[in-house]
């Protein structure tokens, strides 16, 4: 049985209520970060999907989080984005964290995760994908407002977490909701402190080291406004990036 999964249904439960369009979870919010991983992967059909999507059907919402997904001889780090439709999409995480040792279960995705409509498109990102610039940008030029990132960011490192989201923001003059993890799995602790950061790098919301449920309300011409008001997308030069060093 997936152990985390009655609990997560519970808190996406508590987040109808607040009447939101989209609930965003930790990284691997079903099992944790574990060596049992192979025997607790699943289909993109299994258990959690099928209830997640009942849920987003149930609740007109959208629910985001990453989960240990198996496809034929092969593990993933997966983050499907399950609308009251169905799966609009899957990431699967692009960068593995040598420190945790995620290669010796995990294949490394290799598409950026984008997901969107006519008024609303995001990116996704996985923990570790947030030290990588290169993933936050290409998703940016395929037209992302928004980059949503699950994780399980360990201790000690608060710091690198809170700068990493803020330049992110600040250099692709987007919104950044992130959620990371809580609690420990006897070798890591994991701080929490989920948040979402504007486009000009300000926190809107910060949680703490505790389970808890953030809300924010993001007005997406706020990012239409910071790139007018300083274009640094228009004054990108790729002729020079390009160049052998």
């Amino acid at each position: 049985p997936v152990i985390n999964l009655p609990r997560a249904i519970d808190f996406i439960k508590h987040c109808v209520d607040l009447n939101p369009d989209i609930v965003l979870l930790p990284e691997l919010f079903t099992t944790g970060f574990t060596d049992k991983i192979p025997d607790l992967a699943e289909t993109m059909d299994g258990e959690t999907v099928r209830a997640l999507k009942e849920l987003a059907n149930e609740n007109d919402l959208t629910i985001i989080g990453s989960f240990p997904e198996r496809e034929a001889d092969h593990l993933y780090n997966s983050m499907p984005v399950v609308t009251p439709d169905g799966i609009a999409g899957v990431y699967r995480k692009i960068h593995l964290f040598g420190e945790m040792d995620e290669q010796r279960y995990f294949t490394p995705g290799s598409r950026p995760g984008f997901f969107g409509s006519e008024n609303f498109k995001a990116g996704l990102m996985i923990c570790y994908d947030i030290r990588f610039p290169e993933l936050a940008r290409k998703i940016t030029l395929l037209g992302a407002d928004v980059i949503l990132v699950s994780a399980e960011f360990p201790d000690p490192r608060i710091n690198h977490w809170r700068t990493l989201l803020q330049a992110r923001a600040i250099e692709n003059q987007v919104f950044v909701c992130a959620v990371n993890r809580v609690g420990t799995d006897g070798n890591n602790t994991f701080f929490g402190h989920s948040m979402v950061v504007s486009p000009w790098g300000e926190i809107i919301v910060e949680g703490r080291g505790n389970e808890e449920i953030l809300i924010a309300d993001l007005d997406l011409e706020e990012v239409r406004e910071a790139r007018e008001s300083l274009p640094v997308l228009e004054d990108r030069r790729e002729d020079v990036y390009r160049l052998p060093i």
